[in-house]
């Protein structure tokens, strides 16, 4: 997580430095951006859950004052204030969460709590008019928590109007930032998630429900950036789902793989918005590619990986996911492989519609946005290159090392279940 947060955080800040120039508040910018970046480390790097909840809570305060950056416009505001009041209800949750936990457990730190666990599985405890174990209650909050900041069913409403803060902000909090914050949680917490069969059913049904209804979404919007939000919102659904079938390994490595090629897609559509005098409607481009040469290149690749076109990155996860809930020969598991297929479908549908509406096709932009259109600056082009070498060639190299068999790169920070061993096995070896 540090090598992915801080490699596309690094690349934004400085496409950010040339994308940002003529903004007066180009100091405030950065400097949010930095902090940002800090919150995140602070949450990934924490050894509890208290440093956890305190870089949680940063970045959703960094998202909140970046989405708002351009505070004179009133629809920033509101989709500022809408991120913060939807992520508050999840958070409450998280909060509730780590009280129980403490209150379960007597301390918050990571080891303990999980080598405590397994044993508090038969105990019970009064959660409102029920009598369950406190494990169940404890992972229930904890996944309700990450379902805000993940933009799952239900608390997925902020993510694409998040769209209205500056394009660099929508790559960090799309592909390193916020809304990979909650996946890390479910993972980081897998021993407790483990001990909860119930909760992991949850799990799947959300994740591939919020997959199949993100991308169902994308297939009809007009703004440029709105399609590839509800693209983020769709692959998040197949990294819940994921950890829901207990392939946690699997779920951090599309995790890191999205990462790449979505900073690509949203830094490459910041450069044709800059390009095209901050238009954003899809409906008013078109023929750009022949304009725009390098944009269009990066912007295939980006959408090529996103498809999970073979042999670039987002093949090698995307499609093992899928293999995975093929061979889960259950009903959520099942239930999961045929929305993230359709899924799959979608995806496809909408990247090539994007594709064809922006770059490909007649001109239907004004005369003078196209007399006004232009390249990109050496270090913007710079940073969209480093971002095409991860979008092509990570999925290749990290695959054996992230979930290859007997990998002992994790070295038991995730755990799997010996209930949930087989269906990993079963992933590894699919019959035909």
């Amino acid at each position: 997580m540090l090598v992915v947060v801080l490699s596309v955080s690094t690349v934004v800040h400085l496409y950010s430095t040339e994308y940002m120039s003529e903004d007066p508040h180009l100091p405030r910018f950065m400097s949010y951006l930095s902090l940002f970046t800090f919150f995140m480390l602070l949450l990934i790097s924490s050894d509890n859950f208290v440093g956890l909840f305190l870089g949680w809570e940063g970045v959703g305060l960094c998202s909140y004052l970046l989405i708002s950056f351009w505070f004179t416009r009133i629809q920033a505001n509101k989709a500022a204030i809408k991120a913060m009041i939807v992520n508050r209800i999840a958070d409450l949750a998280f909060t509730v969460g780590i009280l129980t936990i403490f209150y379960t457990f007597q301390t918050v730190e990571f080891g303990a709590v999980f080598g405590l666990a397994p044993y508090l599985t038969s105990a019970t405890v009064l959660f409102g008019t029920f009598v369950v174990p406190p494990v169940t209650v404890i992972a229930l909050l904890l996944f309700l928590g990450a379902m805000g900041k993940s933009a799952q069913l239900g608390l997925h409403t902020w993510l694409p109007d998040a769209m209205e803060g500056p394009t660099p902000v929508s790559a960090l909090i799309h592909a390193a930032t916020m809304v990979t914050a909650g996946v890390f949680l479910i993972i980081r917490c897998s021993p407790l998630f483990e001990c909860v069969p119930s909760i992991l059913l949850f799990i799947t049904l959300i994740g591939a429900s919020t997959a199949f209804m993100a991308a169902t979404a994308g297939l009809l919007q007009n703004d440029l950036k709105k399609v590839i939000a509800y693209s983020t919102c769709s692959q998040l659904g197949y990294m819940v789902f994921a950890c829901g079938l207990s392939s946690y390994a699997l779920s951090l490595f599309h995790l890191s793989n999205h990462a790449f090629f979505k900073a690509l897609l949203f830094l490459s559509a910041g450069a044709v918005i800059h390009s095209v005098s901050s238009e954003q409607d899809l409906r008013r481009f078109g023929a750009l590619g022949t304009l725009l040469p390098y944009t269009h290149g990066m912007f295939v690749i980006g959408s090529l990986a996103l498809m999970g076109f073979p042999f670039l990155t987002g093949f090698y996860s995307k499609d093992l996911i899928l293999e995975l809930a093929a061979s889960t020969v259950t009903v959520p598991g099942t239930f999961a492989y045929w929305l993230g297929l359709v899924t799959a479908f979608f995806t496809a549908y909408y990247s090539y519609r994007l594709l064809f509406l922006a770059f490909y096709g007649r001109p239907r932009a004004p005369r003078l946005y196209l007399t006004h259109t232009h390249e990109l600056t050496p270090r913007m082009a710079t940073a969209l290159a480093l971002l095409s070498l991860g979008s092509i060639f990570l999925g290749y190299l990290a695959r054996d090392l992230f979930i290859g068999f007997g990998t002992p790169f994790w070295n038991g920070v995730i755990y799997h279940a010996p209930a949930t061993t087989g269906a990993q096995l079963a992933g590894e070896f699919l019959p035909l």
